[in-house]
């Protein structure tokens, strides 16, 4: 008697950026078989395909049709938050870039995926009542603070069952941070604020010694990159390697392209450990 072949497991990840997804998937030890990615930002594929060269590339989200795509296990993605943020005027479903979502919300009613998973900004009530209205779950609300050095307050929509707050792993932003950075310069505390008048008015000196603020790519091209911080009475700017960490990346993981691109692609991305304790509670994979 001839045994039955088992279900290929596919994966689709949507505005997929570096592959979190996918780092979060391998960390947790769920197996799959093929991992279709939709990204069109070229310095965050470049990253992802030198760390997975297997990955599917399809494309523009928007140009992608579901109906054409083998049957979809798991469907995931973290749509563009630009219009629901302070920093994007509020504009919400009106701000090109967040209505992606509704092409999210699309490919899921196309490709009728076992589980999903979609995240978001914290937001308004009433735009976040649309969203779990249209997709039909109330998300769940984790801080990355519990996970990782950095507090970062997110919106998860899943119809993966019983998923909780992940236990406190009790990190701290100095964690993450270097010892000694010799190729970095440091500065007096006074001398920075002088040279930096503009920049540190985005991103002022790191005081909270326990976490860091939310890692972002709006920032990328300042001279600090996403933080500044305080080393040895000194202050400098972080390193990518340390915002892969805040991220709960693998070290070194976006050290294909340039720094401001590696700042860039990580304040765009997950929070890894917080995907990888959803994607935990999944079952039958």
């Amino acid at each position: 008697m001839k045994a039955r072949r088992k279900k290929e497991v596919n994966v689709l990840s949507l505005f997929d950026g570096i592959g979190a997804a996918r780092i979060a998937l391998d960390r947790v030890g769920i197996r799959y078989d093929n991992y279709y990615a939709s990204e069109i930002d070229g310095y965050a594929m470049k990253i992802m395909q030198n760390n997975y060269p297997d990955t599917i590339q399809v494309g523009d989200v928007t140009k992608l049709d579901g109906f054409t795509l083998p049957k979809v296990f798991l469907l995931v993605g973290g749509s563009p938050c630009t219009g629901f943020t302070r920093r994007g005027k509020k504009l919400n479903f009106a701000d090109r870039r967040s209505s992606l979502i509704f092409e999210y919300y699309r490919l899921l009613c196309e490709t009728r995926p076992k589980y999903f998973l979609l995240e978001n900004v914290f937001m308004k009530r009433e735009w976040l009542d649309v969203i779990s209205s249209m997709l039909g779950v109330e998300p769940i609300k984790i801080n990355s603070s519990l996970v990782s050095g950095q507090h970062r307050v997110r919106y998860y929509w899943t119809n993966i069952e019983g998923v909780t707050l992940p236990e406190d792993k009790q990190l701290a932003f100095s964690d993450v941070l270097e010892d000694v950075i010799d190729d970095v310069p440091h500065y007096d505390e006074a001398d920075f604020r002088k040279r930096k008048k503009k920049q540190i008015r985005m991103n002022s000196i790191a005081i909270d010694p326990d976490k860091a603020t939310t890692v972002m790519a709006s920032n990328a091209r300042t001279y600090e990159g996403n933080y500044t911080v305080m080393s040895n009475g000194l202050v400098r700017r972080t390193i990518p390697l340390e915002i892969e960490r805040l991220q709960t990346i693998p070290d070194g993981y976006t050290r294909f392209v340039s720094n401001a691109q590696r700042y860039r692609a990580l304040g765009n991305s997950f929070t890894v450990d917080v995907i990888a304790h959803i994607l935990n509670y999944m079952k039958g994979v």
